[in-house]
């Protein structure tokens, strides 16, 4: 045999719909039943694509309803669910974990009779276990109590009753997830020679699987370890590239070229930067194409984990009847509050001349589609296959943008402001060159961090003698956009947290993170204005008279969590 993937093509590699338990002896023999587990988890973590993506975005302050939108939706926006909203039965993401424990299981039985390797078994043990802390993680930001079961059980409805499964709170919750997930023995992406690591239908398979290290970076951030968390996401920003990125270029949220802007940035036509009509704007280059383009070198240096909707395979995608006004529902549209966000700042072109709104927003993240607006992130493949039947599309889970954010955010937390403020801004080599208009050619003790991991990094690019670092492409989160720096490199941790927090409002909307930032900070501040205030600007300006009762009622963090019913 060919391994599993002598299947035919990538709709049989990932179409396999496990039901509430995997099962029998016959389903784990060896290494290749052991894979089609993982696969088959996979295809039913794909099902909470949707809820998850509605979850952290409509409860939070950068989407709203539409006209068209049902009232289940407009309870989430107004943070007052009813139980039988079905965006919120915990029930799907059961189901996933039931998966997961089965599998860990056996994985264990499999090894103790020798059916594979040592190396085999952690892998693929890690793997399914850090998906089950991934969900694990959602449920405590959108439940806050909820039962931590890590053993196959015999029917989920066993899991609403309270005295077999008591609900522990979130703070407990993640102490259980970050022991556990510490403890794995693998925490990287499944080694070279591993029979889940091939290439069906032209994706790589290597960002389907979770990065683990990007999740233990999440969860010391959430439990406000802040050096352990910066480290785990300098394990990624530092990790091998595949798919033919150079290591300069991979996760560095790189400086745009612009002659050919063959990059991931927004940009002009060169020399015609002063007419707006010549932004680049297509599936093929620039910033727009972060989510339009092909699996490609540029798509690899961006994308850490990302999986796909294929049209021919199951599950359906789920995003373009949510988004698209023209092939779909159209049920959700930026908040009137994320607009002006977006045209609250200003693209710059060296000191004379700029536009005066991020071009990440009203030209990319949404478009104005015959006088509304159309969040366009997910719909981009389908709208450029120009074909009904094809769609195609993504589930975006981690990129390089969130990795830098999230690594700012531990950076400020960690007493490091100037790190955040140049990954926020304009980059490494521009915020540790003591004069950015007047470089000099021997920039050997310049342009370099002097820190010790984490938080080491050297950006020098100097000509006498030539030397080329490996952070000397970076660019910065604002820079790779085109604005204009904000805050400055002396300020507080407070003020540099609120512009990293706003900056990934700007560059991840509608990625599925909103809510949970938020979330995280009032948290962390036991300030929960932070996110009242947020949900009552998009209320507020959108016209909706329940805006004053809803901050309210999010002043007490109690009621930031859904009613764990299905």
């Amino acid at each position: 045999m060919t391994l599993l993937f002598s299947l035919g093509s990538c709709q049989d590699y990932l179409d396999v719909q496990p039901e509430d338990k995997l099962v029998g002896d016959q389903l784990y023999r060896n290494v290749y039943d052991a894979d089609a587990a993982v696969i088959g988890i996979y295809g039913k973590f794909m099902n909470l694509a949707e809820k998850h993506v509605i979850l952290n975005e409509m409860r939070a302050d950068l989407m709203t309803t539409t006209r068209n939108s049902n009232p289940y939706l407009e309870q989430l926006s107004e943070h007052n669910v009813a139980e039988n909203n079905p965006y919120i039965s915990p029930k799907q993401f059961y189901e996933v974990i039931q998966n997961c424990n089965d599998a860990l299981k056996n994985f264990d039985i499999m090894l103790a009779d020798k059916k594979f390797t040592q190396s085999q078994y952690e892998q693929r043990y890690a793997d399914i276990a850090c998906i089950r802390s991934w969900i694990y993680l959602q449920l405590g930001i959108h439940f806050g109590s909820v039962p931590y079961i890590t053993e196959p059980i015999e029917t989920l409805e066993d899991v609403k009753n309270i005295k077999k499964y008591p609900r522990i709170p979130f703070d407990q919750l993640l102490d259980q997830l970050v022991t556990f997930t510490e403890a794995l023995t693998y925490k990287n992406i499944y080694d070279g020679q591993s029979s889940l690591l091939v290439t069906v239908d032209g994706y790589d398979t290597r960002k389907f699987f979770i990065n683990k290290e990007c999740l233990l970076g999440d969860l010391q951030l959430w439990k406000g370890n802040y050096q352990l968390a910066a480290a785990h996401y300098k394990n990624v920003m530092e990790e091998t590239p595949a798919g033919g990125v150079q290591t300069v270029d991979n996760y560095r949220v790189k400086y745009a070229e612009v002659i050919t802007n063959e990059d991931l940035a927004v940009g002009y036509l060169r020399n015609f930067e002063t007419d707006a009509t010549t932004l680049v704007d297509s599936n093929t280059k620039g910033w727009r194409s972060i989510f339009g383009r092909t699996r490609d070198v540029l798509w690899n240096s961006e994308w850490i984990w990302s999986l796909p909707f294929e049209s021919s395979f199951a599950p359906a995608n789920p995003f373009i009847a949510f988004f698209s006004k023209t092939s779909g529902d159209y049920l959700a549209k930026p908040s009137q509050h994320a607009i002006d966000l977006w045209n609250s700042n200003n693209q710059v072109f060296g000191s004379i001349f700029g536009y005066p709104y991020d071009a990440r927003g009203p030209k990319f993240t949404y478009k104005m589609v015959a006088g509304d607006p159309v969040i366009m992130k997910y719909i981009y493949k389908f709208e450029g296959a120009n074909d009904q039947f094809k769609r195609n599309g993504d589930w975006f889970l981690y990129r390089a943008a969130k990795l830098h954010l999230r690594y700012a955010e531990a950076a400020n937390r960690d007493n490091q402001q100037k790190i955040a403020y140049a990954l926020l801004n304009q980059g490494i080599k521009s915020a540790y060159t003591p004069d950015p208009n007047n470089i000099p050619a021997d920039v050997t003790n310049i342009q370099q961090t002097n820190e010790s991991f984490p938080y080491n990094f050297d950006a020098r690019q100097g000509d006498f003698p030539n030397y080329r670092a490996p952070w000397h492409r970076n660019t910065g989160v604002r820079g790779r956009a085109r604005l204009q720096s904000v805050g400055a490199i002396g300020d507080d941790v407070i003020t540099t947290e609120n512009n990293i927090i706003a900056e990934a409002a700007l560059e991840l909307a509608y990625e599925g993170n909103r809510w949970e930032d938020l979330v995280r900070v009032s948290r962390r501040r036991n300030d929960p204005a932070f996110l009242a205030d947020k949900i009552y600007e998009k209320l507020s300006k959108d016209g909706n008279a329940k805006a004053d009762e809803v901050r309210a009622k999010l002043m007490n963090p109690n009621n930031w969590y859904l009613p764990f019913k299905w």
